[in-house]
């Protein structure tokens, strides 16, 4: 067989793929253009790819193309009919990245909820060994402890979620975007009563026609002013525009992102304008990205290619 990376630089080159030559000859690209691309996969047995776009227009001349195998939980970069006409078998991995997203999720909560950047430029600032007393707290912060945390999207990383806020002290309501996601032992909510009722909100829901735009200026302004917005689902289920004037206008205290509408962030995102790290921190969609996460994605995917050659369906999303 011949296997095809796609994006490699995407999983980081700490992390080794030479496993992939087990299976026959393995060649590897980093992020290119479509064109580039098509040419990369025309003579592939299996290609392996995060961002790539796979459709009829990039596998049409690929004649060979047996499997797909994303190096993510989402597909919505896969034109599934296609891949069905072709009978192109289509794998993901999943829940490789839930420690590292969960773990995530507080570090971004805690940093803006105990403004983090301020104290930090206060004692690098030289202020701190200047004053007389021992202690500043200037910025006032609250605890988690007997706060409200809200969730959308109760998958496998909205349930660790959960899990660690509860053993913060947290009270944990969610809101189900299907309806039809139960889990005992937290409380199903509305979507009304999710945005007035959370302290902190985090997003850990896929985006489709339901998520998109979810959270805007209606939903922003049935918050809290006091509330925290975290993001480390997809960025268009932001509207940008709408958090950045609440932001501004103070309609809620404070964000953390991990995605956003477009990435990487133009440079004329309307998220540029809130530079107080206090109320706004965001980083370069890496919350999924330890170490440990990236290799246990890698040894998934071997497991999908060793589990298809065996003729069995793991991972199977066509």
């Amino acid at each position: 067989m011949k296997i095809v990376e796609l994006d490699r630089n995407t999983l980081g080159y700490d992390i080794d793929t030479s496993v992939f030559e087990d299976f026959g000859e393995y060649e590897q690209h980093d992020s290119d253009t479509p064109q580039n691309n098509r040419e990369y996969i025309k003579d592939a047995d299996v290609v392996i790819f995060n961002k790539a776009v796979m459709n009829e227009e990039m596998l049409k001349d690929a004649a060979n193309v047996k499997l797909l195998c994303v190096t993510a939980t989402g597909y919505d970069n896969i034109d599934l009919e296609y891949a069905k006409s072709r009978g192109i078998g289509v794998a993901n991995v999943k829940a490789y990245s839930t420690p590292a997203v969960a773990q995530h999720t507080f570090a971004l909560a805690l940093y803006v909820l105990e403004k983090i950047s301020y104290y930090d430029e206060y004692v690098k600032s030289g202020k701190y060994s200047s004053q007389s007393g021992f202690c500043n707290f200037d910025e006032k912060y609250n605890e988690l402890d007997g706060m409200t945390w809200g969730i959308v999207g109760m998958g496998n990383i909205g349930r660790k979620v959960a899990q660690i806020a509860t053993a913060f002290g947290c009270k944990v309501i969610y809101y189900s975007t299907t309806g039809r996601n139960k889990v005992e032992g937290y409380e199903q909510v509305s979507f009304d009563d999710l945005l007035s009722r959370s302290d902190i909100l985090s997003l850990h829901c896929p985006l489709n026609d339901t998520t998109r735009g979810l959270i805007d200026m209606a939903a922003l302004k049935k918050m809290k002013g006091t509330a925290i917005l975290i993001n480390v689902a997809r960025g268009p289920v932001i509207v940008e525009d709408d958090l950045a004037t609440a932001l501004d206008q103070g309609i809620i205290a404070g964000a953390g992102l991990d995605v956003l509408n477009k990435e990487p962030m133009p440079a004329d995102s309307p998220l540029h304008r809130i530079k107080d790290s206090r109320k706004l921190l965001i980083t370069p969609h890496m919350a999924w990205a330890s170490v440990e996460a990236r290799q246990r994605c890698a040894d998934e995917v071997y497991r999908n290619i060793e589990a298809f050659i065996e003729g069995k369906s793991r991972n199977r999303v066509d």
